[in-house]
């Protein structure tokens, strides 16, 4: 059974530095638990089919310009059964004007009521971005992740085959570590998220030397928060006998949380550079992502020459 995750109201007040002009009864309980946002254009005109009282609300000028045009009994009326939906917040965007309908409707239900005086477009957009974020589906696998030319690569691999040691060279080449060991990977739209546990964060450990902190090594410039993951790499010990991919024309992909993501196999073993060979493939990847795929060009080349050869 999928884990359903949700966010304090609090957090989203704070965060927000939304101002609070009725708290609820049980405001700092109330939790948000779904990522979408609703503006009660139809509602306010008396139509609630798929109506979501799960939902922040907001209001803007529009809609209090709206209302205006009724008699007070009329707006008390739309007002006071939109807010007995009994839904987290209803925030009112844009320094639109309160009118007391819905000072006196949220005491009524006890529903909170906040204001700001950033525009209503703006709010939506922000809170939907931050709640989508928090109630991301998540998982926790044993890697790394690293950010290379500004590809996230998360390093996969049974313990002991070099993933830690790795990451401490690309560091030194001006990389950037985001987590080791475990990494917290959130399923955010159609991309994956990964970040780094709050207990271990900025910390790798390395066998015979133990735990070290890179922020403090390698300074602030050498650790990242978070970062989207682009390329899934998985090292393993050089097998004899084990065919690997030469060419790189058959791309494959892992799937994570749903999303599926571009994957490499690495065969490591003494003598190869592990941290140059990250850093091409990071670099290819990119490319990729900018159109260009190498193999198949190579592929395109080769055809063509033996097209001209028997022509």
């Amino acid at each position: 059974m999928e884990r359903e995750y949700s966010y304090r109201l609090k957090t989203l007040v704070e965060g927000q530095k939304l101002n609070i002009l009725y708290p609820s009864t049980d405001y700092e309980k109330v939790l948000i638990k779904t990522g979408d946002v609703h503006r009660p254009g139809l509602q306010l005109a008396g139509f609630y089919d798929y109506f979501d009282p799960a939902r922040v609300q907001l209001v803007g000028r529009m809609e209090v310009a709206f209302l205006m045009k009724f008699s007070s009994e009329e707006r008390r009326e739309k007002v006071d059964f939109y807010m007995s939906k009994k839904f987290p917040a209803l925030i009112i965007c844009h320094d639109a004007e309160l009118l007391p309908e819905f000072m006196e409707a949220a005491e009524k239900y006890d529903v909170s009521l906040c204001s700001t005086s950033k525009s209503t477009s703006a709010v939506m957009s922000d809170v939907i971005r931050i709640i989508k974020m928090e109630l991301a589906p998540r998982v926790t696998r044993h890697g790394v992740l690293v950010e290379v030319y500004g590809m996230g690569l998360l390093l996969l691999g049974e313990s002991g085959v070099g993933k830690s040691e790795a990451a401490i060279e690309l560091l030194k080449r001006g990389h950037r570590l985001i987590a080791d060991d475990a990494v917290e990977i959130k399923a955010v739209a159609d991309y994956l998220e990964g970040t780094a546990p709050e207990l271990i964060r900025h910390y790798v450990e390395l066998r015979g030397i133990g735990v070290i902190d890179v922020r403090q090594i390698f300074g602030v410039g050498a650790v990242k928060a978070r970062q989207n993951i682009h390329l899934v790499v998985n090292l393993e010990p050089w097998r004899e006998g084990m065919l690997y991919d030469r060419l790189g024309i058959n791309e494959q992909t892992v799937t994570i949380l749903g999303v599926d993501v571009a994957a490499v196999t690495i065969p490591v073993k003494p003598g190869r550079n592990l941290a140059v060979i990250l850093e091409v493939a990071a670099m290819n990847q990119r490319q990729k992502f900018m159109g260009y795929n190498a193999a198949l060009e190579f592929t395109r080349q080769i055809n063509r020459h033996f097209d001209e050869k028997l022509s």
